[in-house]
């Protein structure tokens, strides 16, 4: 989906809900109870994929082909996490190339210096305004349609005032959309939309440095979109440890098999009737008949 569907999602009164997946079957269970748009987590897939932490130890190329799997796997339009960019403004040119290639709607970049710490982390720094605004016309220039979604770690850094300048000067420069990483409190949360002319995106991040706020409080905050980055993982990967543990004391599955994808549904998921029937339709094909 390209970043028209995601306009035409931000045009609507409603703020877009959008959950992270960071491999290809999470991306479709999200889709497919009913979510506009998906996110694709750098954290999310630093830590599935590779059960490494995220302090950008990942490359562009480890990053974009589970990007790539997620795009596949969907029809909604995809928001993909691309980190500080993988390097300067001409690395910002390509890693936007190769992003919308991929078929990427909307692509993050934010202002840490790299290597980059998760936004919840403690210890970040950030470049120079300067510098991120850089990236940002470099990005603007290399997209066709891509939205640029221009994140800022400066309010840990350097305080909630020079968040807000970086916010604005960064909406200038050129980003479709605004992300203010990890205030720590409500009332920065409510002030933020407020002092910042462009879209704003919130990052809910359970547990961690910035308090949960509903969606309906966040819209009427002002905020147009609230991503979930790691919600769904974090809570497949409860429900793994816990399996584990019963399969390792039972000695059997059958206690587990309640609480289990049911087979008919894991196939549906995964569109097995879909590839049986092209199987079906392609082993009726008459190659004598066609080649008279």
């Amino acid at each position: 989906m390209t970043a028209t569907a995601i306009r035409n999602l931000l045009s609507k009164p409603e703020i877009l809900v959008v959950p992270g997946a960071a491999d290809a079957m999470s991306a479709r269970i999200v889709e497919d109870v009913g979510f506009s748009a998906v996110y694709a987590s750098g954290a999310g897939i630093a830590n599935v994929l590779f059960a490494l932490p995220d302090i950008g130890l990942l490359t562009m190329t480890e990053m974009i082909e589970p990007i790539r799997r997620i795009v596949e796997s969907v029809s909604i339009p995809v928001i993909a996490d691309a980190d500080t960019g993988y390097g300067s403004a001409v690395n910002v040119t390509r890693t936007t190339r190769v992003y919308e290639d991929a078929g990427v709607a909307a692509m993050q970049l934010e202002d840490q210096v790299t290597p980059k710490k998760c936004g919840h982390f403690n210890g970040k720094e950030v470049i120079s305004a300067e510098e991120m605004i850089q990236k940002i016309h470099a990005a603007v220039k290399a997209r066709k349609e891509m939205l640029i979604i221009a994140r800022t770690d400066s309010i840990a850094t350097h305080g909630m005032e020079e968040a807000i300048h970086r916010a604005n000067l960064y909406a200038r420069a050129g980003a479709d959309i605004i992300f203010v990483e990890a205030p720590t409190q409500k009332d920065q949360i409510a002030e933020l939309p407020k002092r910042i002319k462009a879209p704003l995106l919130f990052n809910m991040t359970e547990g961690a440095k910035t308090p949960i706020i509903s969606h309906d409080e966040l819209h009427e905050m002002g905020y147009r979109i609230v991503i979930h980055p790691n919600l769904a993982m974090r809570v497949a990967a409860r429900a793994m440890q816990s399996a584990l543990a019963v399969l390792q004391k039972a000695r059997s599955s059958e206690l587990l098999i309640p609480s289990m994808l049911e087979w008919n549904e894991r196939q549906r998921l995964v569109r097995l009737p879909e590839w049986e029937a092209l199987d079906n339709e392609l082993s009726r094909f008459d190659l004598k008949a066609d080649s008279r």
